[in-house]
């Protein structure tokens, strides 16, 4: 079975770092776009950052330049790299994958169970 595992999160100070993993625990033929989504109670659910296969990446317009979404060559992960984090920032961070599990056949979505960061003094 297929599953984005999350690692990261927590509480950080306003101007901290904050490092978010997902890694994908099964077996899939590779990810065509991986990356986080984020979602504050009430509010819709935000594009953070996506990377594509290739290396393309994506990031929403709040976080530009502070954050940085990163592939792990070694084993199908991605990483988010969060500076100079902001209250605003505050949120559930769930990681996103289009994933492909055979060669051939049509990718798939599947979403982690989300981690809490939390922007405060």
């Amino acid at each position: 079975q297929v599953q984005l595992v999350e690692s990261g999160g927590g509480l950080v100070q306003p101007g901290g770092s904050l490092r978010l993993s997902c890694e994908v625990s099964g077996r899939i033929f590779g990810f065509v776009t991986m990356g986080w989504y984020r979602q504050v109670p009430g509010n819709q659910r935000e594009l953070v950052a996506v990377i594509n296969s290739s290396g393309v990446t994506v990031y929403g317009d709040s976080v530009k330049g502070r954050f940085a979404i990163s592939r792990d060559n070694a084993k199908i992960a991605v990483h988010l790299q969060m500076n100079r984090l902001k209250p605003e920032d505050t949120a559930v961070y769930s990681c996103y994958g289009s994933l492909r599990k055979y060669a051939g056949r049509p990718s798939a979505e599947y979403w982690g169970q989300g981690t809490q960061v939390t922007v405060s003094s």
